[in-house]
């Protein structure tokens, strides 16, 4: 029952969103009535201006066509501007507060827009990342809209190149790389201040199938999204150790190895389906909280974080696979110091399902030598040793369905195979820093980037067998209990910003959001049902394994085991998590 395509209505009317570019144009023509103005397309990075530019020029018949990149400065001006953010590391940057202006040469700008402030009396199309910092006014604003998801298949498939450089033929982890910390963040930036102004949002996700909506009806679908229960639409990726839970759970199609990750809420890179009658229009989830960070995460979760999703729920999938890398997240003062991050990634597995023989290596054994295991990872890492023993140096416990064990940064960690974790975890997920992974490479054959020096600065030598087994495995408490229901805290560790509370229950439970974000996950039960005691919001319906999101506006709201037909009462159980206030 897992649904791979949840959507927020919007209308119930499928004419508020136009389809092809024939359509798109007669709309775009209708705010030009007399031919002539400025239409200026301001795109994402990853939108296909070549198939842009050609259905929007055949069925528009502009007298010129503006291609923001002509603008841009040229790789050997570039590449000294940017190379201090981005680094020689093959994975880590630096975070910045670069801009999309900070691509253009302003003398090409200069007599770009001159040229287009003295066209009269024809139609003009300025198209590309970058377009409304050229256009010296316009007629038509049109943000043609992309998620960071389709964007990554888009650098695997070698068919987009990063912003004012000739890196087609990149490798797809250097593509992200640079999209990460360069292209997303400027856009990101931009795209903010042009939300609440757009006429238009241009869905580009499947470029033969372009859709359009105006600004009044996406600005409406956010507005409705920010004070109801969504989901995000969760999307599935292969890896080295990745198993086949999801297949069977989640009904994916094997057309891939395996299935390693399921994103189940990280709006940074998810989409949001809007719906208009039976069409759905993708955009993506951060748009959401570009636009709404306040009533979305809270007004002291906003003060902290600013417009960033700070809680990350996604799927790790060993079950048949194997190990994932043996690793170690940053801890808060070297992520700061090292990469310009703010925060780091604590994070905790919550187990779903596992196997008998499932595991998780967490924390050193009490008798580790922190040189000897530093030495023999060196080894390993240069192929002078064919095998790392991690047990001889990492605990390693079993691992049963609804366990959880919490990874605050710093601690060195491993989910075993054949178990199902749920990651709930900061949001910074790029910076991990993987120790060891087995002496298998990734799925192109090629080893992939291990990152001892770092990992070695942000091990915590102290948090060894005892200490470990004490503060980190099932640490529950019980917090309230009533009729049919009962709550425990599950962590995380006091060092963490993030807390989780597990609800079991086979009748209705009250729940609040207490002003700040919740994400929530149906681990136990197959369909539960989240309502509002006033009816603020339509009944929303959650399956086994659903991560959903209750924004910080909708304040009380109840969930309750929802029973079909003659299937008797059952014992349901959500996760939950929220930022403490601090």
């Amino acid at each position: 029952m897992y649904d791979k395509f949840p959507f927020v209505r919007v209308s119930n009317t499928s004419e508020d969103c136009q389809i092809g570019w024939t359509e798109i144009s007669a709309t775009i023509r209708n705010r030009c009535p007399d031919g002539k103005g400025i239409v200026c397309v301001e795109c994402y990075p990853g939108v296909l201006l070549d198939s842009l530019c050609i259905g929007l020029g055949t069925a528009l018949s502009p007298g010129r066509i503006v291609r923001a990149e002509d603008c841009y400065l040229t790789e050997p001006e570039l590449e000294p501007k940017v190379h201090p953010l981005l680094t020689d590391d093959p994975v880590f940057g630096r975070m910045n507060d670069f801009s999309i202006a900070d691509f253009l040469d302003m003398e090409k700008v200069g007599r770009k827009t001159r040229e287009i402030g003295g066209a009269q009396g024809e139609l003009v199309l300025i198209v590309g990342t970058g377009a409304t910092l050229i256009a010296p006014r316009w007629d038509v604003l049109i943000y043609a809209d992309l998620a960071r998801w389709e964007i990554q298949q888009r650098q695997r498939r070698g068919i987009i190149a990063n912003i004012g450089i000739d890196n087609l033929n990149q490798s797809p982890s250097l593509k992200y790389k640079r999209g990460f910390f360069l292209d997303w963040r400027a856009a990101d930036r931009l795209k903010r201040t042009l939300l609440f102004k757009i006429d238009f949002l241009l869905d580009t996700h499947i470029s033969e199938t372009p859709k359009l909506i105006t600004g009044l009806s996406l600005r409406a679908g956010l507005d409705a999204a920010v004070r109801r229960p969504f989901r995000v639409v969760p999307f599935f990726d292969p890896g080295p150790w990745g198993g086949h839970w999801m297949e069977e759970v989640c009904d994916l199609p094997r057309d891939v190895p395996n299935h390693a990750w399921c994103f189940d809420c990280v709006p940074e890179e998810n989409s949001l389906l809007l719906g208009f009658g039976d069409q759905r229009v993708e955009i993506p989830a951060i748009d959401l909280v570009l636009m709404h960070p306040r009533p979305l995460l809270g007004e002291a979760i906003e003060s902290r974080f600013g417009a960033e999703f700070p809680i990350r729920f996604d799927f790790l999938d060993t079950m048949g696979g194997g190990n994932l890398s043996l690793q170690v997240h940053p801890r808060e003062q070297y992520i700061r110091e090292a990469f310009g991050m703010t925060y780091t990634q604590d994070e905790s597995y919550y187990i779903l399902d596992a196997r008998e023989d499932a595991c998780v290596y967490l924390g050193l054994r009490e008798d580790t030598d922190a040189a000897s295991m530093l030495s023999e990872l060196k080894a390993s890492e240069r192929f002078e040793s064919p095998d790392f023993n991690a047990e001889r140096f990492v605990n390693k416990f079993p691992a049963r369905k609804h366990d959880h064990f919490l990874i605050p940064a710093g601690t060195v960690h491993c989910s075993g195979r054949n178990s199902m974790v749920l990651e709930i975890s900061a949001t910074p997920f790029i910076f991990t820093f993987k120790l060891w992974d087995w002496a298998r490479p990734g799925l192109d054959g090629k080893p992939r980037p291990i990152h001892l020096h770092h990992g070695a600065a942000n091990i915590c030598w102290d948090r060894r067998t005892e200490w470990v087994t004490r503060s980190l495995i099932n640490r529950v408490d019980a917090i309230a209990s009533g009729e049919g229901w009962r709550e425990e805290r599950t962590g995380l560790h006091e060092t963490e910003f993030i807390e989780t509370r597990r609800h079991w229950f086979s009748s209705t439970v009250l729940h609040d959001t207490n002003e700040t974000v919740n994400v929530l996950n149906l681990v136990e039960g197959e369909q539960a049902i989240v309502e509002s005691p006033t009816g603020a919001f339509e009944p929303f319906e959650v399956h086994y394994a659903e991560t959903f999101i209750i924004p910080a506006a909708v304040g009380p709201y109840t969930i309750r085991p929802l029973i079909s037909g003659q299937a008797k009462q059952t014992e349901c159980a959500t996760i939950k998590a929220f930022v403490r206030k601090t």
